[in-house]
């Protein structure tokens, strides 16, 4: 320090100054010197360095290095080199100002934990987007889990440093005085820990993924998971509005997933179509023959006594097992309930290969009407309610 002392002072002196005003100008000019070496430190890294780390990401095949070390993280990462440099430099510079040094070494020290704690939440949020589209994996939701309680904690252990920075303490005698505060820890921290372990059993038991479509009556959610962390699962319903619901309330209370049906060959179909009692009948001479002029049945299925809804109910099979949108591999079946109020019930059970919303709506709505227009020709009438005026 002597010596750099005394060549700023020869330097002074080159330019003809003396007297007093030489100490004054000596620090003024070390403190421009370690502003400029600061500022051309930051300077290097963000215009030399984060290209070229850059450039090298982006020249390997794998993809995890593009996500870790993307520009938001390097550029975070630069502002901690000129705080390092002003670190160096400040004995040089305030060597003379204890207490001005001692106020600026404190500083220095927070800037440094902050802006790293900075970066280092700056990479595990690159890390946890590092995901593929659509549904994610237990792997991936455990992953994101944990980077987000790795935060909580990580920002708690650099409030605990910078305290312990301003009071100058030892930060380990901080976190042994934290026992007591325990209680208070877990008050404050309660839905916290209770999102994260309903978000570990949500994973664990392969219950709820990001992308999967799910149903909660109680809550109004019908759409799909948008994101899940800690503390709150958001989905976005069909009709573009977005809910928030805990992982907790998941857990306690039930939903529906629909990613069964979706990873499944078929999507279900089960309606219910009541007839008109009065409508069900032997079949007569001229019911027989519209039935084989239409090629509904052969001569041979029609012979003996038959029953219009029998008959309806044997064709309609055949007809669902026909279909190229009708999945035959799986189970279908129409059969007939028990009579109440409303008429005789009639199900019709299959599966349809359309999964998607929009196709599924309309092919389920065809062989709905194709049900309707039928019934007629088999002399069956669909029961319908008009109340009195």
């Amino acid at each position: 320090m002597e010596e750099i002392k005394i060549f700023v002072e020869d330097l002074l002196s080159m330019t003809g100054l003396t007297g007093s005003i030489i100490p004054v100008l000596r620090h003024v000019t070390m403190v421009v010197v370690a502003i400029l070496l600061a500022w051309l430190s930051d300077w290097l890294c963000r215009r030399l360095l984060v290209p070229l780390v850059m450039k090298l990401t982006a020249k390997t095949d794998v993809e995890w290095d593009d996500h870790l070390f993307n520009r938001r993280v390097l550029i975070s990462a630069c502002h901690i080199v000129p705080a390092i440099v002003i670190w160096q430099l400040l004995p040089m510079v305030f060597y003379q100002y204890p207490i001005v040094f001692d106020i600026l070494k404190r500083l220095t020290a927070i800037y440094i934990t902050v802006m790293s704690t900075r970066t280092i939440v700056c990479i595990i949020d690159a890390f946890q987007n590092y995901e593929s589209e659509g549904r994610r994996s237990n792997m991936q939701q455990y992953a994101r889990s944990f980077s987000s309680v790795l935060k909580i904690v990580l920002m708690f252990v650099a409030a605990i440093i910078v305290i312990a920075i301003i009071f100058n303490k030892n930060p380990l005698s901080l976190f042994a005085g934290l026992g007591a505060l325990s209680a208070v820890l877990l008050l404050v921290f309660q839905d916290t820990i209770a999102g994260l372990v309903a978000g570990i059993r949500l994973t664990s038991n392969d219950m709820l993924h990001k992308g999967d479509w799910i149903t909660v009556e109680k809550a109004g959610v019908n759409g799909n998971v948008e994101d899940m962390t800690l503390t709150t699962v958001k989905v976005r319903n069909f009709d573009n509005t977005i809910v928030t619901i805990s992982p907790k309330t998941l857990i306690n209370e039930s939903f529906q997933n629909w990613i069964g049906m979706q990873e499944s060959d078929g999507r279900r179909v089960r309606r219910n179509v009541y007839y008109d009692v009065n409508s069900i009948k032997v079949v007569d001479d001229d019911l027989r023959r519209h039935l084989l002029q239409k090629g509904y049945f052969k001569e041979d299925e029609l012979e003996g006594q038959q029953v219009n809804l029998t008959l309806f109910r044997r064709y309609m099979e055949r007809m669902l097992a026909g279909r190229d949108d009708v999945n035959e591999q799986m189970t279908y079946f129409v059969s007939e309930g028990e009579a109440g109020t409303n008429g005789v019930p009639v199900d019709f059970y299959f599966f349809l290969k359309q999964k998607k919303w929009e196709d599924y709506e309309h092919h389920r709505s065809d062989i709905m009407d194709l049900i309707y227009a039928i019934s007629k020709e088999f002399g069956l009438s669909v029961h319908q309610y008009f109340p009195e005026k």
